[in-house]
């Protein structure tokens, strides 16, 4: 044996690491350019277009717009938005292009330039079909190829901020800065003191039926931006291989679509306004897309503006639909039921006893009701439903996989239910999920006991209780962990491209779906992100990056917001390691780092005299350690110590 060569077959084995295969000029080419001066170049001059259109210089608006669609700067953003962050990037239209390479994105970028624009002619979309939450009935969609969205993203870069500046104050849906939760908090406003009749309506079709004229008159640009979106709305869509023309509507999947809808019912809320004589006598008025809500005190009123939103919709080609259509009152009872239900939400007001005040406020007059807002009964049903779809879906699969896949529903579902009054509705899904989950426990082991099902899959005998978990690190996140945070309501006519920076990065900091730790990140570090220093906005997808991994011992309560603080040699090769996000692409990530467990498993040392982070008062501890003395026993923090040039270098 000792004198035998190496056997043919260690030539022929995989080699035990994954092969980093070198980049291509192209792709190199892409990452390199400069994101942060590309996408600061474009907000500059699209809150120029918003002064431009609040000073009422329309000649301004449009030079300035032409400006920003030709800079490469513009175009560069438009076709990385579309390529690479928007969540449809994988849907191709009629040419069946998925994927983009850098190379075709450098092409693309030249190929929507507006000198080129008169020799494109615009292609039709692609039919596909998206099944309705909790309904039979299915969604049309229109899919543009690549190509067409780039050019999209383009043009609706220089038209959002214009109509930004027109839209109307309580118009919510598809706006940048906006979102459900603010229509919600609208709606508690105006019936906190007084109980309303509701006039609770839906539009028929409305992507498939705007007048394509009515559009044309109120979008009121230049020529060159004028025939462009209407060859689109003209282009047709391809249905199964056949072709079918467009007369009216706009393909609900384009990019530049929602804002288009926008568009077509701006004005609904000052006609409806002026219908009433006095300001004592109008109603309030709320909309989200194509759902809307009026509130008056009396039936009559709502029945007005009934009839008068029915009229000014004619003119658009849109109605209102009678299934959906329907007039409520928020506290009696009326044509056999109690308040509404919004955007998954319902809303109702309830008499109190008579040792209840029912008061909106401690400071406010009793008023003999309380408001209140919760998850509608359909939401829950679709969302047990759900769950029980994905526990069906993994009966055979391993305990770590079920909890990844409950908890992508579970968070999801309570993050945008959490600013509401949902601790009871909480309570119930979680007792739901047991039995769904003791129902897929016994299934998989019929003649085992409950006592052993229960120490397998809950680990009753660890002394913490019920959990769901495996044997690594995989924990069920349980719906009541979700802790109740309200929404604070965007502010009148206040919009991103207003150039209030400090009023949106603490509204970002104090939203409701960025809360606890994420929440005091964002605020450590200003509302920017550690390595591009772009602003984040409201839409944009945040998450938390752990330098040190979960599965390593990272912990939430040992994060710090500014330098990462390095303890060992593993812990300063670790925090050496190229961003995942950063610089290479659009950086939409909150950059925080964890102070690595040292490699004996105890404590570090604290970067701040005491002993304690500048986060709460939980010190970094490895796991099972004791978290120390209370907190009012904890000696007071001091100012942090300077760093040194080679910590301050990796921090950076």
């Amino acid at each position: 044996m000792e004198g035998r060569g190496v056997s043919s077959m260690a030539h022929t084995k995989a080699p035990k690491g994954k092969r980093k295969l070198p980049l291509d000029p192209a792709s190199e080419r892409w990452n390199k350019l400069p994101w942060r001066k590309l996408e600061q170049h474009v907000y500059r001059i699209q809150k120029r277009i918003f002064k431009a259109q609040q000073r009422g210089n329309t000649q301004a608006v449009h030079k300035l717009q032409k400006l920003l669609m030709k800079s490469r700067a513009a175009r560069l953003v438009a076709v990385r938005r579309v390529t690479q962050d928007n969540q449809g990037k994988k849907t191709a239209g009629i040419d069946g292009v998925k994927s983009v390479h850098p190379q075709q994105r450098f092409a693309m970028a030249e190929q929507i330039h507006p000198k080129l624009w008169q020799r494109k002619k615009a292609q039709p979309v692609r039919r596909i079909y998206i099944p309705k939450p909790g309904k039979a009935e299915k969604r049309p969609l229109g899919i543009p190829v690549m190509e067409t969205r780039s050019h999209q993203a383009l043009v609706k870069l220089a038209l959002e901020p214009e109509w930004e500046c027109k839209f109307e104050p309580n118009s919510y849906g598809f706006r940048p800065g906006r979102s459900c939760h603010d229509a919600i908090a609208a709606i508690f406003v105006a019936i906190a003191h007084k109980a309303k009749y509701v006039l609770d309506a839906d539009l028929k079709g409305a992507f498939d039926n705007i007048n394509h004229e009515a559009l044309l008159k109120k979008l009121n640009t230049y020529p060159a931006v004028r025939q462009t979106i209407k060859a689109w709305l003209k282009a047709g869509v391809i249905d199964n291989g056949v072709f079918e023309e467009t007369s009216r509507g706009t393909p609900q999947g384009g990019v530049v679509s929602p804002l288009l809808m926008n568009i077509a019912l701006h004005g609904m809320e000052t006609v409806l306004m002026e219908a009433y004589r006095t300001k004592a006598d109008q109603p309030q008025f709320v909309r989200y897309a194509d759902d809307l809500v009026v509130l008056h005190p009396t039936e009559e009123g709502v029945k007005k503006a009934r009839e008068v939103l029915a009229t000014w919709l004619a003119d658009v080609g849109l109605e209102l639909k009678p299934s959906k259509t329907r007039i409520a009152h928020t506290l009696q009872e009326y044509q056999g039921r109690t308040g509404f239900d919004f955007l998954g939400f319902t809303v109702r007001q309830f008499p109190v006893g008579k040792t209840h005040a029912g008061r909106a406020n401690q400071y406010g007059p009793p008023l003999g009701f309380k408001t209140l807002i919760k998850p509608s009964k359909e939401a829950i049903q679709r969302h047990i439903a759900e769950m029980r779809t994905v526990i069906k879906k993994n009966k055979s699969t391993s305990q770590g996989k079920l909890i990844k896949e409950l908890n992508k529903v579970i968070r999801g579902w309570t993050n945008y239910y959490r600013t509401v009054v949902a601790t009871e509705t909480f309570n119930h899904c979680r007792h739901v999920l047991y039995l769904q989950l003791r129902a897929w426990a016994n299934s998989r082991h019929p003649n085992k006991s409950r006592t052993w099902i229960a120490h397998k899959y809950w680990h009753v005998d660890d002394g913490q209780g019920w959990i769901f978990k495996d044997q690594e690190s995989a924990t069920l996140w349980e719906h009541p962990q979700t802790h109740i945070r309200r929404h604070v309501k965007v502010r009148g006519t206040a919009s991103p491209y207003d150039g209030n920076l400090l009023y949106w990065s603490k509204r970002l900091r104090t939203h409701s779906m960025f809360n606890g730790m994420l929440g005091k990140l964002l605020q450590k570090q200003k509302g920017k992100c550690r390595w591009c220093e772009l602003m984040f906005q409201d839409g944009d997808i945040v998450e938390i990056d752990h330098i040190t991994p979960k599965s390593q011992g990272s912990l939430e309560s040992g994060m710090l917001g500014n330098e990462p603080v390095p303890f060992g040699k593993g812990a300063t090769e670790k925090v050496r390691e190229e961003p995942r996000w950063c610089p290479t692409s659009f950086c939409r990530r909150a950059r925080v780092v964890t102070l690595p467990l040292s490699l004996t498993g105890q404590r570090p040392q604290a970067p701040y005299p005491g002993g304690y982070q500048r986060f709460g008062h939980a010190p970094v501890r490895a796991r099972g350690q004791s978290s120390g003395p209370p907190w009012w026993q904890r000696p007071a923090l001091a100012a942090p110590r300077a760093l040194s040039a080679s910590q301050a270098d990796l921090g950076r």
